[in-house]
């Protein structure tokens, strides 16, 4: 093929049988002309004039170079004449415990994986990241074997498998996050009072549910856009691309609604330290009130006038009974109306 390029897997179905075989890189070329066979390419790393010298060769359009290398570009699928291209993003979640998102920072891994889809080959190419490692192409390799008769439908089986592969890891993800939102619900409305924690942790998932919304929402126009071009041709891919479509809507769907639900743990949070602040005030206010009585009543006695009892032992009692009366007066009516 092209020298230096780092063949991270490659395989060959022949069209008449469904075993599958490895293939050295210095055969590949010979594989991919040959109309019989169906053949798998993993590229890693390609440098842009190694991929460019490939794309010449298969003679595909150059604007492949940069929609496969260039960073910050969206999960899409964009037609050719006679081949695919397209860019979709795996997903990890590094944890799902509340506590190691309590640090605020998002633990969402997003693995980059792009594609040439010829009629008889598949060609993926992956850049590293420090989240490269965390895709396992081995398992879709594993997919691939299991539906093997899958295999005589050319390309459109190869891709299938990976994506179904791709979206089965969003929904492990999107798994992961609504775990953590439930543990945050409980959190939410236990006895004790949420602090700066719950409220980085709050952020943490939430950055986690952008950064995924972002990657599952394009996915359906990108299975939606594959299924358009190999248009119906009533073959048994049709049912495993409907079905793909469908996880697709329920991975987007369920990813909303997380979303959503975030945002309200996170009002609901400041609805309820409202509602304790109100509390609080309320109480503070009743005792104030309870307190005044007495300040009142020994501030009137304290004057330096004659009043009933004044200098005599019958005027402390008065004193007395009349704060300890009136302050427990205004106890009981707070408590009844729970402001204490």
């Amino acid at each position: 093929m092209i020298e230096g390029l780092d063949i991270a897997d490659a395989r060959v179905w022949r069209r008449e049988e469904t075993k599958v075989r490895s293939i050295e890189a210095g055969a590949l070329a010979d594989a991919m002309r040959d109309e019989e066979n169906l053949v798998w390419v993993d590229l890693l790393d390609p440098s842009p004039e190694q991929l460019r010298q490939l794309v010449l060769r298969l003679g595909v359009s150059g604007t492949v170079v940069e929609d496969a290398l260039a960073p910050h570009e969206r999960a899409k699928v964009t037609p050719h004449a006679d081949h695919l291209f397209f860019t979709v993003y795996a997903t990890q979640l590094a944890t799902d415990t509340l506590a190691e998102h309590a640090d605020g920072r998002s633990h969402l891994s997003v693995t980059r994986i792009s594609g040439i889809v010829l009629p008889r080959a598949l060609i993926t190419i992956r850049v590293s990241s420090p989240y490269c490692e965390a895709f396992d192409m081995g398992e879709v390799v594993k997919r691939w074997d299991d539906s093997a008769s899958l295999m005589t439908q050319g390309s459109g089986a190869l891709v299938h498998g990976l994506l179904d592969y791709v979206v089965d890891g969003h929904f492990d993800t999107i798994q992961s996050l609504d775990d953590a939102l439930e543990g945050l619900e409980e959190t939410l409305f236990a006895e004790r009072r949420t602090g700066s924690e719950f409220v980085r942790t709050t952020y943490a998932i939430r950055k986690d549910l952008v950064a995924l919304r972002r990657v599952v929402l394009p996915m359906r126009e990108v299975v939606n856009a594959l299924m358009r071009h190999r248009g119906r041709t009533g073959g048994p891919l049709d049912a495993w691309y409907d079905d793909l479509y469908d996880h697709v809507l329920r991975a987007s769907e369920w990813t909303e609604s997380l979303r959503d639900m975030v945002s309200t743990v996170f009002e609901t949070n400041l609805s309820l330290q409202d509602a304790r602040l109100n509390t609080i005030m309320k109480k503070l206010a009743a005792w104030a009130a309870i307190i005044s009585v007495p300040t009142a009543v020994t501030g009137w006695f304290g004057q330096n006038v004659p009043y009933p009892g004044f200098q005599a032992h019958s005027g402390l009692v008065m004193s007395v009974v009349i704060t300890v009366a009136l302050s427990g007066g205004l106890y009981a009516i707070f408590r009844h109306n729970d402001w204490l």
